[in-house]
């Protein structure tokens, strides 16, 4: 897939997993976008893969690509970011998982990251009754 076919996909898959979730987040999206495969992903979170990028189908420009235009998207359509830890799954003790074969603090951070729908504020009518 080139870019401008990602382009193309990413909207409707973006809008789709914040209708049934609630957030975007990078593995579901690639997942969505049949960039990655749900059994490579379950591989990874039972630590039968060293880190995610190695099993997603797209090179390192297209996934840097597609991270920098969800995060614009995401944060002029008012989404919030919001760091979640990834854990390995299974028996043991829990590990936190590497997303990047660098293993580099900012990537990981910004792999982790999902963009949440904000909260919606009910509204209080002031007390009027003085």
């Amino acid at each position: 897939m080139n870019r401008q076919e990602l382009l193309i996909k990413l909207d409707p898959a973006a809008g789709q997993l914040l209708r049934e979730k609630g957030y975007i987040s990078y593995p579901d999206l690639f997942i969505s976008l049949c960039c990655l495969d749900r059994r490579d992903y379950e591989a990874w979170r039972l630590r039968r893969v060293p880190y995610l990028e190695q099993v997603v189908k797209i090179n390192l420009a297209r996934i840097s690509f597609l991270m920098t235009n969800v995060r614009k998207n995401s944060l002029s359509g008012k989404l919030k970011p919001s760091w979640t830890a990834y854990m390995s799954w299974g028996k043991g003790p829990k590990l936190r998982l590497r997303f990047s074969r660098s293993g580099n603090a900012q990537i990981e951070q910004l792999w982790a990251t999902h963009f949440v729908k904000p909260e919606k504020t009910p509204f209080r009518a002031e007390n009027t009754d003085a």
